[in-house]
C-alpha cells in the first residue's frame, strides 16, 4: 500500500493505495468499516486493483483507532452532522481523483460497515461517482436524498438476518431511492448477519456478525459485474 496524505480543512488524512499492473480502469474509494483501515481493507482494496482499478481506502478520523469503543466514539463525532460527515467523504475523493495519473478517469465508492453508509452519503450529496456499492452497510440516513440528487448507480449487498439493519430501514431505504429516482440494485441474503464479507467475523464473538462464504462470494460477483457495465 501507498501512503496518500490530505486534508478535510484543518483535518490531516492519511489514505491508503493500491494500484494495478497496467493501465487503470478507473477509480475507486474504498470506504472503510468503523475501525478504519485495517488489514480486511487492505485487502479489499488489492482485490480491487487486481481487477485494475486505482483503489484508494479513505481516512474516517485522523487519528489511530486504538479499539472497537474508541472507533464508536470517534464514528459518533463524525457522523454528528450529515454536512461534516459528507465533507469528510468529499476530501478522500477528491484526493483520490486528484492524482495526475487519474485525470480522465471515472470513480466509484464501495464501502464496508459504516463504510457502506459513507458511499451511500456521497451518492446521496450528488458526488460525481458513477456507482455506490454498500456491503453490509447501514442504510439510515440524517439527510435523505432530493429527487435528481443521485447520480450514481447503487448497489447495496445486504444481510437479511443483520440486526443493525432490520427490515423497517430497507424499506425506507427503497423509498428513499424511489422518490429520489435513483437506480438501484438490492442484494439480499437469507439468513446472513452483519460483517458477511469478512473472514475474521466470526472470531470476534459477537452475535450480530458473522462470515458467510456464499454471501461474500456472490456479492463480489454483483460488484464486479456492475463495475463492468459503469465501466
Amino acid at each position: 500500500m501507498e501512503r496518500l496524505d490530505y486534508q478535510d480543512s484543518e483535518t490531516a488524512l492519511t489514505g491508503w493505495l493500491a494500484r494495478p499492473a497496467g493501465a487503470p480502469r478507473g477509480l475507486i474509494l474504498v470506504l472503510p468499516t468503523i475501525m478504519n483501515a485495517n488489514p480486511p481493507m487492505e485487502r479489499r482494496a488489492a482485490m480491487l486493483a487486481d481487477a485494475g482499478f486505482i483503489a484508494m481506502i479513505a481516512d474516517f478520523y485522523g487519528e489511530p483507532v486504538r479499539d472497537f469503543e474508541h472507533s464508536r466514539e470517534l464514528s459518533g463525532v463524525l457522523r454528528g452532522s450529515a454536512q461534516a460527515y459528507r465533507a469528510r467523504l468529499r476530501a478522500g475523493l477528491a484526493a483520490l481523483t486528484g492524482l495526475p495519473e487519474a485525470q480522465g478517469l471515472k470513480a466509484a465508492a464501495v464501502g464496508y460497515c459504516m463504510g457502506g453508509q459513507a458511499a451511500l452519503e456521497l451518492a446521496r450529496d450528488g458526488a460525481d461517482i458513477v456507482l455506490a456499492a454498500s456491503f453490509h452497510g447501514l442504510l439510515d440516513t440524517a439527510q435523505p436524498a432530493t429527487p435528481g440528487a443521485v447520480q450514481a448507480r447503487i448497489l447495496v449487498c445486504h444481510g437479511d438476518a443483520d440486526p443493525l439493519v432490520p427490515r423497517a430501514q430497507v424499506l425506507a431505504f427503497w423509498k428513499e431511492m424511489d422518490a429520489a429516482g435513483a437506480n438501484w440494485h438490492f442484494h439480499a441474503y437469507s439468513g446472513v448477519r452483519h460483517g458477511f464479507t469478512d473472514p475474521g467475523s466470526d472470531a470476534r464473538g459477537l452475535p450480530a456478525i458473522g462470515y458467510d462464504a456464499s454471501a461474500d462470494r456472490q456479492s463480489w460477483t454483483a460488484l464486479t459485474g456492475l463495475l463492468a457495465e459503469v465501466f
